[in-house]
């Protein structure tokens, strides 16, 4: 008896020490967290946060940093540095992979070169080519382990970037020499999916910035699923959607899950691949992710001490916040008119002595929503471009379809939806109809009807003339005046010389330029 009381105690000793020692994880068996983020548009402050969120997880999981395009531009530090600044920050983050949004391709195709050389990360994207050389500019994929698992990163660029940034795929001549599309969108990310299987890829992610939004070029995110096997999630970008999960069906109807961010750095997004290969995605709040990579920060912190120096110069002063958002953060300047858009117009026509001032809408980047004193980084947030107003001869007949292209997309929120200054005219969203346009007379200041044989002068960016903008409508129309100064420029002149550095209540509320009918 003395000895099976012995034998129990010694069995449930064993028992105890047992319960009590730690689990050993084995590296295959920890799960993968693919951090991402898209849209960016130059608010640097989230990398830090990126960064530390992705240190505190290595230490329980397989990690990867994945950007899905447009990071480069947007506001103050990515135009005054031609987007140096923002790279510079990029470059210490220790990227995955890394895609293509349309606005890299902003400030040319030979900066965008130059400014991803320095970015020590895969550049993946199948199909920007180069038609001079026949072949991808970039690898379509990366492969990278993790444990025991490979994960394809597949890139893909929207290409409707041929239209909205011609400039930078064409040559002085006018002919293309970078295509996004010389073959369907579902096509090129198929070959790249499958050579991602065949070379031993465990899981397939589709870093896009195709967005949500169907377009003439039928290349939106879920139609390349729907047209594809073999991709297992998309990470995507674009429309600046903030979507946790999307389910759409593949070719072989089976569900991919898409997801999106948001803008600015709202959200960081977080894909979990567990061992046994299930996923699952959250978005994250930036401000509520505490962690801050110390090396990241300082950087940051630099260049906004450079930035300081540069753009902390007094302007003007405001008497009204010049809005394009409304209170939930919609895009109403993409959907109607704003007093940011009028008074940013009004520029374009009074200094030019145009009969006609029309800006599309995604042009003017950012709100100011505080009054006061306005600096020179404030202004050049809101116009952060390097376009250059021109003026431009126009038919009467010409303004007409012009303005029946641009609200072909109400009630959905549009880039290429005008701002004017002296035009009047109504639009139906039901049958996208457009009527009573009128003309400013500048000798009366009265407005009066457009007439169809008569040619006017627009002043506008030479992006919207020539390279792409305003959906090709002035494609064609003579220019007969370069000023050779950027539309911020011109804006700031504007302010400064003929508001007397003093923004006021005439642009507290849109002028009643354009109104629309729902």
């Amino acid at each position: 008896m003395r000895r099976f009381l012995l034998f129990v105690a010694l069995a449930c000793s064993v028992m105890t020490y047992a319960k009590k020692k730690p689990t050993v994880v084995t590296p295959n068996q920890k799960s993968i967290v693919i951090l991402y983020e898209n849209d960016v548009h130059c608010a640097v402050d989230g990398y830090a946060k990126l960064a530390g969120l992705r240190d505190a997880i290595a230490d329980t999981a397989w990690v990867a940093l994945v950007s899905n395009g447009d990071y480069v531009q947007g506001m103050t530090v990515g135009a005054i540095s031609k987007g140096q600044y923002v790279v510079d920050i990029m470059k210490t983050m220790g990227y995955d992979a890394i895609t293509l949004g349309n606005h890299e391709y902003d400030y040319g195709m030979e900066r965008m070169f130059q400014l991803l050389r320095q970015v020590p990360a895969p550049i993946v994207c199948a199909n920007l080519y180069d038609v001079q050389n026949e072949r991808l500019v970039y690898a379509p994929y990366v492969i990278k382990r993790f444990g025991d698992k490979k994960i394809a990163f597949v890139g893909a660029s929207t290409p409707t970037s041929m239209e909205t940034e011609a400039y930078a795929f064409r040559d002085g001549e006018g002919n293309i020499i970078y295509d996004l599309q010389p073959e369907s969108i579902p096509t090129m990310v198929q070959k790249a999916v499958d050579e991602a299987r065949r070379a031993g890829a465990d899981y397939v992610i589709l870093d896009s910035h195709l967005g949500e939004e169907e377009t003439n070029r039928n290349s939106d995110s879920h139609l390349v699923v729907a047209n594809t096997t073999g991709i297992d999630i998309v990470l995507d970008g674009h429309s600046h959607a903030v979507i946790v999960a999307d389910t759409v069906l593949n070719k072989a109807g089976k569900p991919v899950v898409v997801t999106q961010t948001g803008t600015k750095f709202a959200h960081i997004g977080k894909l979990l691949i567990t061992p046994d290969g299930k996923m699952t995605t959250e978005l994250i709040p930036v401000e509520s992710v505490t962690e801050k990579n110390a090396y990241v920060a300082a950087v940051t912190d630099s260049i906004h001490a450079l930035l300081e120096a540069q753009t902390s110069r007094v302007i003007c002063q405001s008497e009204v916040p010049l809005r394009i958002l409304d209170d939930e953060g919609n895009e109403i300047a993409r959907m109607g008119e704003t007093n940011a858009g009028d008074i940013v117009t009004d520029a374009y026509r009074l200094l030019t002595g145009s009969d006609i001032a029309v800006l599309n809408s995604g042009s003017i980047r950012n709100e100011l929503k505080k009054t006061g004193e306005l600096t020179y980084g404030d202004l050049l947030s809101l116009l952060p471009y390097d376009n250059y107003i021109v003026v431009a001869e126009v038919k009467g007949s010409t303004i007409q379809k012009m303005l029946e292209k641009l609200v072909s997309f109400l009630p959905k929120p549009d880039g290429q939806f005008p701002q004017v200054s002296g035009l009047k005219f109504t639009t139906k969203v039901a049958d996208h109809s457009v009527s009573d346009v009128q003309v400013l007379n500048g000798a009366t200041q009265h407005y009066e009807p457009l007439n169809s044989d008569r040619t006017y002068t627009i002043a506008t960016t030479k992006y919207c003339v020539t390279d792409g903008g305003l959906h090709n409508t002035l494609q064609g129309c003579p220019i007969v005046l370069e000023t050779k100064k950027t539309y911020n420029e011109v804006f700031i002149e504007y302010v400064t010389k003929n508001l007397d550095g003093h923004i006021g209540q005439e642009y507290a509320e849109p002028q009643g330029r354009i109104t629309v009918i729902k």
